[in-house]
This record gives structure tokens, sequence and C-alpha cells, in this order.
């Protein structure tokens, strides 16, 4: 079964290197929550904000070794009541457990978007 994990965190500031590390402290985040193995990953779907252009965050999951995982970025739609500084993710993950049991993650500012969520990194 095919089950999607979504996430999502904010930046600080328009820099690759914020980008990199916010990005993988997503990602990480969403792999201990889940448990799941890099090989039952199917893809992942990567969106940032238009105000975030000096990094990939595609980027940051090569760079934690999802070498054999198909990525895709693009951007969010600009709107004025749209998040700031952010990156979504949209994990599509082969795997048994139900819907109930997928842990989604909203990380720092990103927190707003899912109020009702709560993270083990609060």
């Amino acid at each position: 079964m095919l089950r999607g994990i979504r996430g999502a965190i904010t930046v600080d500031a328009n820099e690759a290197n914020e980008i990199t590390e916010r990005v993988i402290e997503l990602l990480t985040a969403m792999s201990e929550a889940n448990k799941f193995a890099l090989e039952d990953i199917a893809a992942a779907i990567f969106s940032s904000t238009p105000d975030l252009n000096a990094g990939f965050p595609a980027a940051a999951a090569r760079a934690i070794g999802w070498a054999e995982v198909p990525l895709f970025g693009t951007q969010e739609i600009e709107h004025p009541q749209g998040l700031a500084l952010c990156v979504r993710v949209l994990v599509l993950w082969n795997t048994d457990k139900s819907a109930k049991e997928v842990r989604h993650i909203y990380l720092r500012g990103a927190r707003t978007l899912r109020a009702d969520i709560k993270s083990d990194r609060e």
C-alpha cells in the first residue's frame, strides 16, 4: 500500500545552507517518527515558497543519502496569507501501516499549518 507522509518547516533566511539544514532536520524527524526504510520510499515531492530560491530542498535529501529516491521540486503559489520561508514535502511511502498510523511532521513556524498535529520535537 502507498501512503503519503506530509511535512513542512520554515527557515530563517533565504540561504542555501539554511535551506539544506532545515530540510535535513525535517526529513530526519519524519524518518524517526515513521521508522521508514529508504528502499520503501517511492518518491518525494518538495515545494518551497516563492521567497526561497537560494537552494533546492531536494538537494538536502541527496546529501543524507536519498540517492535512489525519485525527487521532484516545485514552487508554491504566492498567496497574501501564505506562510513565508516555508518548505513542504510529501513523501510517498510503501507501507502496511494504516493512514492513522502515519505521523505527519510540521516544525518551527510551519506548525501553524497544522496546529492539530503535535510533534515530538516541540
